[in-house]
């Protein structure tokens, strides 16, 4: 029980110190005046604009209207970014037609487009979830043709020796074998919805994180600003804690996952 608990301290105090020297390091620059407070306010008048935002509901409204375009581009980026994926890796003439597309886009920063998006879809939430799910799309899709293409030719040899048809061995070998790397790309997709959703609210917008922090920072409530961007932190590290909890349940038959046990692996048929 004891020895429980000293890890479980030691993983807290391993996520946790970064951001205890961030602060440290922010306050004295705030508090020594190396930089003026106005552009950086101590942690006490960011922590009482945060509070204040949040009693007033402001930050509540906007947080929700920013996380409801998140999850709603990341999540048509998940089907999206599967679905090429697997197309990808397991038809030829697709990858060839498609693979190119990937190796050209996949470096442009996908935000260059976002006035194509606008003429097409307005300035509303149309055009920010699509511009998500573009963005979010292309390292699921990419993650998952490495993961399918890396399963072990051997695993679809012993399926199909065992009487396992395409569809049995698709969903008992090779999605669960590349399940890993399929989460790995969902993860890595997660706080770049955020990310693109914050910087597209600050275009254009009256509504949304993003809104929020630009329109504190240009009336010069630098405190409700950065408040802004404490709200979009904690979002991003409770969405990411989620996702981990999720790929530790689906994938419980690595080292790290969250049922280490005798279970046996969904690669057996």
């Amino acid at each position: 029980m004891a020895k429980n608990m000293l890890a479980a301290v030691r993983r807290t105090a391993a996520v946790l110190y970064p951001l205890v020297l961030l602060a440290i390091f922010w306050e004295v620059l705030s508090r020594t005046g190396l930089v003026s407070p106005r552009l950086m306010p101590s942690l006490g008048a960011i922590g009482t604009a945060f509070v204040k935002g949040v009693w007033s509901g402001e930050i509540i409204h906007h947080a929700s209207v920013s996380l409801l375009r998140a999850l709603s581009g990341f999540g048509i980026a998940i089907v999206a970014g599967i679905l090429l994926g697997v197309f990808m890796a397991r038809i030829r003439w697709f990858e060839q037609l498609v693979e190119p597309i990937f190796s050209f886009g996949y470096p442009v920063p996908k935000i260059a487009l976002y006035p194509v998006f606008i003429l097409i879809l307005g300035f509303g939430s149309s055009s920010k979830i699509a511009l998500i799910a573009l963005e979010c799309s292309f390292p699921i899709a990419v993650n998952t043709y490495f993961g399918i293409r890396a399963v072990a030719p051997r695993l679809i040899w012993s399926a199909n020796n065992m009487g396992a048809d395409p569809f049995r061995t698709f969903f008992r070998v090779l999605l669960p074998a590349a399940l890993p790397s399929i989460m790995s790309g969902i993860r890595v997709a997660l706080p770049l919805s955020l990310v693109v959703v914050i910087v597209t609210e600050m275009i254009g917008e009256s509504v949304g994180l993003g809104y929020y922090i630009s329109y504190a920072s240009a009336s010069f409530m630098y405190a409700s600003s950065y408040a802004g961007v404490i709200a979009v932190a904690i979002m991003g590290f409770v969405l990411d804690r989620i996702v981990i909890a999720i790929r530790n349940r689906l994938v419980f038959w690595e080292p790290k996952g969250a049922a280490q046990d005798s279970s046996p692996s969904p690669l057996e048929i």
